[in-house]
């Protein structure tokens, strides 16, 4: 897996949609590590060897095959341990990061059984970097990650990633939550939002894998480190599982994820807001009366000739200050707040127009 240096390089784990064997639990939901005979572990390592063993299974080791140019020649070269993958379900589902697999001609899933499947790409999502593969294995050596919740987690809050940094199957590394609410920018040019920020060893390799908590739920998925050198500085991104169980069940059932669109097409930002500066003809924003720039034609007589001009009035064009009561300041923050929605949902975007502030409920439609 190519590395990208300076801001954020890729690098890390995955979510899940279903859960068909729970973990088992001690009193409190962390599962039970029972020690052999004549050892002692600390609460600490007992959690620690609970977790894994309750979530390795659950990993897949991702190898692809890229077509690279050497002259005159296109050659298949392969990529060991380009990434990794988490298992959804007994169906063959696999989960990993789009930039695991982009541009691949074969991919190879490796199974915690050490069997070897090739695998299709069921859908992809460039924006958040989330990737849906399918595999023909028997059920009985499918493992399905247990589904978390993102929605309650603190900073603080231990948690754990597995994954196969360096093509190192089935690692495990230990940390903390160290920030919510991070934002990371993907290669399609969008921001993925809600990110978590942890200080478990996020290396190559581990792209893809998941990031779970004590109770080994998955809560996120490894996909980045902030790095200088390509190697963890102690600073990695997991996508949350809340945005993954969103898309997930999007992309196994039709291949994209389809979001939700309010037919603003083109905005200029300000201090102040979002200035509309053209809508989709009788889209959702139209329809709802939201003004964008207005070309003002005109005529006059130049001689023996008619010449027409053309100028754009800007001075009716509304400026969106919230979505559903939030303030907005770019076009990220209303895509966001609109894509949060689904097809059909009403929203409404406050606006000021000459000089008033008004709340326009527009019913989503959904982004052809």
């Amino acid at each position: 897996m190519a590395v990208r240096h300076l801001a954020f390089c890729i690098a890390a784990c995955g979510l899940m949609v279903a859960a068909s064997e729970p973990a088992r639990s001690q009193p409190g939901g962390t599962p039970a590590a029972p020690a052999p005979a004549g050892r002692t572990f600390t609460p600490e390592e007992r959690t620690n060897i609970a977790v894994y063993e309750a979530v390795n299974r659950s990993v897949v080791n991702i190898n692809t095959k890229a077509t690279v140019a050497t002259g005159l020649f296109l050659l298949e070269v392969p990529s060991e341990g380009a990434g990794s993958g988490i298992v959804l379900d007994t169906r063959g589902h696999v989960l990993t990061n789009y930039h695991v697999v982009e541009g691949a001609k074969e991919i190879q899933v490796l199974l915690s059984d050490g069997s070897s499947h090739l695998a299709t790409v069921v859908g992809v999502d460039p924006a958040t970097d989330v990737a849906v593969l399918k595999i023909d294995a028997p059920a009985g050596v499918l493992h399905p990650v247990v589904f978390g919740t993102s929605s309650d987690l603190r900073v603080g809050q231990h948690v754990f990633a597995i994954g196969n940094p360096f093509g190192l199957e089935r690692t495990l590394t230990t940390g903390i939550i160290s920030s919510l609410n991070r934002s990371l920018p993907t290669r399609s040019g969008r921001t993925i939002k809600s990110i978590i920020q942890t200080d478990a060893a996020i290396n190559p390799g581990n792209s893809g894998g998941p990031l779970v908590d004590s109770g080994g739920r998955l809560i996120g998925m490894n996909t980045a480190i902030a790095s200088r050198t390509g190697q963890s500085s102690g600073v990695g991104f997991a996508i949350p599982v809340g945005t993954l169980a969103r898309i997930v069940p999007q992309l196994i059932e039709r291949g994209r994820v389809v979001r939700a669109d309010a037919g603003v097409t083109r905005v200029f930002e300000s201090d102040s807001g979002l200035l509309v500066a053209a809508v989709a003809p009788e889209g959702p924003a139209e329809r709802a009366g939201l003004r964008g720039f207005r070309v003002v034609r005109e005529r006059r007589r130049q001689g023996p000739f008619a010449v027409e001009t053309a100028r754009v009035d800007r001075s009716g064009a509304d400026l969106v200050v919230a979505v559903g009561g939030e303030s907005i300041k770019t076009a990220d923050d209303f895509l966001s707040a609109v894509e949060s929605r689904n097809p059909g949902d009403t929203i409404l975007i406050t606006v000021v127009r000459e000089g008033r502030q008004l709340d326009i409920p527009v019913v989503l439609g959904s982004e052809q």
